[in-house]
């Protein structure tokens, strides 16, 4: 029978571990508890369901994401964006086209006065950054002399239930067989669209279906990219090329399901040539891609964001 330890006292919980949890927990780690009477830094908990490393968390899979030049400056604010730069490749054009008609529009860094319209980085590369910040605001067993450390990691737990009252939060989170009890005066719901937080609340949300999915894979093209990054307009669904490094290719397809599928059980070769025939040559002959994923696109909203 599982039992359950001694209660842990934290300024804020952020149940979800991924990159929007991680995200907050690395900009809030510094603040200090000057609003509350003190100078100490906030005590931080953050619960994650799944183990810290790339197989094994969603957020921080072979998927890509284009950081814009506000989000790279919010990354600087939080002492984060130098350990992030080696691994980004700078958009410095974006390329808008459609499919069987004439005319482009050409977006550039220098029309924008910017270093660079954004920043093309792999998710587990921003996750083991997020989490070597952490690692270094954390103590071995959690505490460290005269209180918490920074930032706690509680890897891999799940969320039990979820008590509240005018001026605290109470939480119960599982790690294997064991139960803890953590208090705290906020608690931040980041645990996806999927979340037990929402239901544990009973919040309700509404969620609108785009009947599209979005194929992901890697491509390396036969010219350089140039920095360039394009979308497409075809007749299958929009088609993104992000620039990544070593002169590779970030694809994002926008897909009906069957067409997805079709093409997702391609060999390489003949899924190049689809590929092909739908972007063009621009950047040449498609050489080589890399493992394919589907996820569906939906749109979903909470019925309310303070509880």
């Amino acid at each position: 029978m599982s039992t359950v330890t001694a209660d842990y006292d934290f300024v804020l919980i952020i149940i979800g571990g991924g990159l929007a949890g991680a995200s907050l927990a690395c900009a809030l780690k510094n603040i200090r508890r000057s609003s509350l009477g003190d100078n100490r830094p906030l005590q931080i908990a953050v619960i994650e369901a799944h183990e810290v490393n790339p197989d094994s968390q969603p957020s921080y899979d072979d998927r890509t994401v284009a950081l814009s030049h506000g989000s790279r400056c919010i990354f600087e604010s939080m002492g984060l964006w130098s350990s992030l730069a080696p691994y980004a490749e700078a958009i410095n054009t974006i390329h808008i086209s459609d499919r069987g008609h004439y005319g482009v529009s050409r977006l550039t860094s220098e029309q924008e006065g910017v270093e660079a319209l954004g920043y093309v980085l792999e998710n587990r590369v921003i996750g083991q950054q997020l989490y070597a910040d952490l690692a270094s605001k954390q103590a071995d067993d959690g505490r460290r002399e005269g209180g918490f450390s920074t930032v706690s990691l509680f890897c891999p737990a799940t969320l039990v239930n979820v008590q509240q009252d005018a001026h605290h939060v109470e939480v119960v989170v599982r790690a294997g067989e064991k139960q803890q009890r953590l208090t705290a005066r906020l608690m931040v719901a980041a645990d996806g669209n999927n979340s037990r937080v929402m239901r544990l609340l009973a919040i309700g949300s509404g969620r609108q279906n785009y009947g599209q999915v979005a194929l992901i894979t890697n491509i390396t093209p036969g010219k350089k990219h140039n920095n360039v990054a394009y979308e497409r307009f075809t007749d299958t669904g929009p088609l993104a090329f992000l620039p990544m490094q070593q002169n590779r290719c970030s694809v994002v397809w926008s897909l009906s399901p069957e067409m997805a599928d079709y093409l997702y059980a391609l060999d390489d070769d003949n899924f190049l040539a689809q590929l092909q025939q739908r972007f063009g040559y621009r950047l040449g002959q498609l050489k080589k891609t890399g493992r394919r994923h589907i996820y569906p696109l939906f749109l979903q909203s909470a019925s309310r964001m303070v509880h």
